[in-house]
């Protein structure tokens, strides 16, 4: 995980893997804004590199996917249940799949942190409250602002697999109206 401050002439970059680890801070002083924008995307791409240092390349088979409970359900069709790709969703950074039953439709609900999604299988759809359904077909993606309510829906006769990936520990906050 990396972070990138940009202030009046300087850049700070600080990256790390877990807050176990020594974070590393760099600090530059750059004096032209197209210096700033070349060291910001270096910046990040070295965040990137740094967040997988020292391990090792993995491949997993969607048939290994060991999938269990995530205590979410819209009293109805059931509830979701998440696989880790990496990290750990109820601990911090994460990707993670996410099955979600044909006709489940969420509560209206907030996460803490940001995330980004893409639909694996199914249909689904992700708004406002009261929006118009805008579906997402396989391979489409969403983003989520933390702290905006949303509703979450899988459209599909066949239930819905996302792919998501969090800065945070993941977490479903509802809105007591919802309730």
């Amino acid at each position: 995980m990396g972070y990138l401050i940009v202030t009046t002439g300087e850049l700070r970059i600080a990256t790390g893997t877990h807050a176990f680890e020594t974070w590393r801070i760099l600090k530059m002083t750059i004096k032209h804004p197209l210096l700033i924008g070349v060291a910001a995307v270096a910046a990040l791409s070295c965040a990137a590199v740094a967040g997988t240092l020292g391990k090792p390349s993995v491949s997993t088979p969607v048939t290994e996917l060991t999938y269990g409970p995530t205590g979410v359900s819209d009293g109805v069709h059931g509830e979701l249940n998440a696989a880790p790709a990496y990290g750990d969703l109820a601990h911090g950074a994460h990707g993670t799949f996410i099955k979600m039953p044909a006709g489940f439709v969420s509560k209206i609900h907030i996460h803490t942190g940001d995330y980004w999604a893409v639909v694996i299988s199914g249909v689904a759809v992700n708004g406002l409250p009261g929006s118009k359904d805008v579906q997402l077909p396989v391979g489409s993606y969403w983003f989520q602002k933390g702290g905006e309510r949303h509703v979450t829906k899988c459209i599909s006769p066949n239930e819905c697999i996302f792919f998501i990936s969090q800065n945070e520990k993941f977490d479903y906050v509802t809105d007591i109206a919802s309730k």
